[in-house]
C-alpha cells in the first residue's frame, strides 16, 4: 500500500515557497502522491451541509486562501519529477468539461503523465449559484461530463452528444500521455458516489472517514456494486484519508484492499519546517503502509 499527502492549496499550503518546500520534501521521503482539492466559492453562512464533518461544517474558513488545484499543482510538477499529483476532488460540475479536459490533459503532458484526477460532485448550493450552475441533477451532469472528457482526449476528432454536452467534430490537444487516458477517480462517501465509482470510474477516494470500520462498510457497498457492472473492485485505484488515523490502521486497510493512505495535514506556515514537518510524517506512516 502506497502512502500519499493531502497538505496543499489552502492557507498556507498556497504559498509558492511552502508549495515548493513540501512537494520537494514529500517526494524524497517517498509519498507517492500530493493532492489537492477544491472550492472555487465559499461564503461566510451557508444552508448547506458539508457531507464530511459531523456537524456539517467545513473547517476550513471561508476567509483562508484557497488556490485552484489544477494551476496549483503544476507548480507542484515543476518543483518535483516523480512524485504523482492529484485533484481531491476537483468539483466537476461547476466547469466547461472541454476546458477541464485541455487544462488536465495540459497538466498530465507536462508533468510526464503523473495526474490523476479526482473528481465529485459538489455539496454547497451557494456556490452552483455563484457560478450559474443548477445545483440539481449534479451527479448526472458529471458523469456525462467524464464521458465527453474521455471522449476529447482519446479522439484525434471528437463528436459527442449528451444532453449537458453537444460537440461536434473538435479536435482538443495535447492527448494525455498514457494511452490518450487520465486515471479519473471519484470524491465521496455515499451511496449515489459509490454507484458512481463502480459504474464509471478508475477509483474512489473516500475522505475523511470515522475509521477502518467505516472504510470497510463501504468497500463492501461498492464490491457489490462492482459485481452488479461486471467489474473487479481489485482494477480500482482505493485511496482512503481517515479523520484520526492510527498506526494500526495501516495493516487493517491493506488487508481491506486499500491501495493508498492520504494523509491529511495542514503544511508548516514556513518553508523551512517543510523538510523536518514531511520526514516525520513519512517516518511514521511509509514502513508501516510498506510492511502492510
Amino acid at each position: 500500500m502506497q502512502v500519499g499527502l493531502h497538505a496543499l492549496g489552502i492557507g498556507t499550503g498556497a504559498r509558492r515557497p511552502v508549495i515548493d518546500a513540501v512537494a520537494g520534501a514529500a517526494e524524497s521521503c517517498g509519498f507517492a502522491t500530493l493532492w489537492s482539492g477544491e472550492h472555487v466559492v465559499m461564503v461566510d453562512r451557508t444552508s448547506s451541509r458539508y457531507p464530511y464533518s459531523d456537524d456539517g461544517r467545513i473547517a476550513v474558513p471561508a476567509t483562508a486562501d484557497w488556490i485552484d488545484p489544477l494551476i496549483g499543482l503544476s507548480f507542484v510538477a515543476a518543483a518535483t519529477s516523480t512524485i504523482g499529483v492529484a485533484t481531491g476532488v476537483l468539483l466537476l460540475p461547476e466547469h466547461n468539461p472541454v476546458l477541464v479536459a485541455k487544462q488536465a490533459a495540459t497538466l498530465d503532458s507536462l508533468s510526464g503523465g503523473r495526474l490523476t484526477l479526482g473528481v465529485g460532485v459538489g455539496w454547497s448550493r451557494e456556490e452552483f449559484e455563484a457560478l450559474g450552475v443548477p445545483f440539481a441533477r449534479r451527479g448526472a451532469r458529471t458523469e456525462e461530463y467524464v464521458a465527453a472528457m474521455r471522449t476529447v482526449w482519446r479522439d484525434d476528432v471528437a463528436s459527442f452528444v449528451g444532453e449537458f454536452v453537444r460537440l461536434d467534430s473538435v479536435r482538443v490537444n495535447p492527448k494525455p500521455v498514457r494511452d490518450r487516458a487520465i486515471p479519473i477517480v471519484f470524491g465521496g462517501n455515499s451511496d449515489a458516489a459509490l454507484r458512481r465509482v463502480a459504474a464509471v470510474g478508475d477509483g474512489w477516494y473516500g475522505f475523511n472517514l470515522d475509521g477502518v470500520a467505516d472504510v470497510a462498510g463501504r468497500l463492501e457497498f461498492l464490491r457489490a456494486r462492482c459485481r452488479e457492472s461486471g467489474r473487479d473492485i481489485t482494477e480500482l485505484r482505493l485511496a482512503v484519508a481517515l479523520r484520526n488515523p492510527q498506526d494500526d490502521d495501516v495493516a487493517k486497510l491493506a488487508d481491506l484492499g486499500v491501495t493508498e493512505l492520504v494523509i491529511v495535514d495542514a503544511p508548516p506556515a514556513e518553508p523551512r519546517l517543510a523538510a523536518d514537518r514531511v520526514s516525520a510524517l513519512a517516518d511514521r506512516w511509509i514502513p508501516a503502509a510498506a510492511r502492510g
